[in-house]
């Protein structure tokens, strides 16, 4: 079974990163190969709405966009599970996780959008700050995660203040998570 996490922080020490990393560490115990794919590391534009909005990424579940997107969305693809990280950022996903979040839901909606339905996933919402923007950025994941059909696993969100224990849950749910799945 292979795990990839997407995270969204250019932290690489800081909450985001040790959350990706107690995630995966879970997924490992239960057997899975896994791997990070730090988003701020790629160049992911964001859409560009081509056609009205609808151009090739509706008719044939891609991008037109010549950037790093393809190839990432390729590893969320071929994964059998995965898991998004996200520092929170006024209330939302971070920027580069909301670019390729943005572009990932257009091109897996409709008929050519094969490869997400009901893939597990685990999301992850960590803020760093006063911790009163996860409510709104957890919203945005759910609705990210019903467009995609998703199956989620859970929902974790993290504050500064929790973060001890908070480690220990995102460790613990992608252990849950490869066990239940079976692959």
């Amino acid at each position: 079974m292979k795990v990839v996490a997407l995270h969204g922080s250019p932290n690489v020490d800081g909450l985001t990163e040790s959350l990706a990393t107690a995630a995966l560490e879970g997924a490992a115990e239960a057997g899975a190969e896994t791997e990070v794919v730090r988003l701020t590391d790629h160049d992911i534009a964001h859409c560009k709405q081509c056609d009205n909005g609808w151009g090739k990424c509706r008719k044939e579940g891609r991008c037109i966009v010549e950037d790093d997107f393809e190839q990432i969305r390729a590893k969320v693809r071929e994964a059998d599970a995965w898991i998004l990280v996200t520092p929170v950022y006024f209330g939302d996903l971070s920027e580069c996780v909301k670019a390729f979040t943005d572009r990932l839901r257009r091109c897996n909606t409709g008929a050519k959008g094969e490869g997400l339905t009901n893939k597990p996933l685990l999301g992850i919402a960590a803020a760093g700050g006063s911790g009163r923007g996860i409510a709104p950025c957890l919203v945005s994941m759910d609705r990210l995660f019903g467009h995609l059909n998703a199956e989620i696993a859970d929902l974790i969100t993290v504050t500064r203040r929790s973060a001890q224990y908070k480690r220990e849950a995102c460790r613990a749910a992608a252990k849950a998570m490869v066990e239940s799945t079976g692959r």
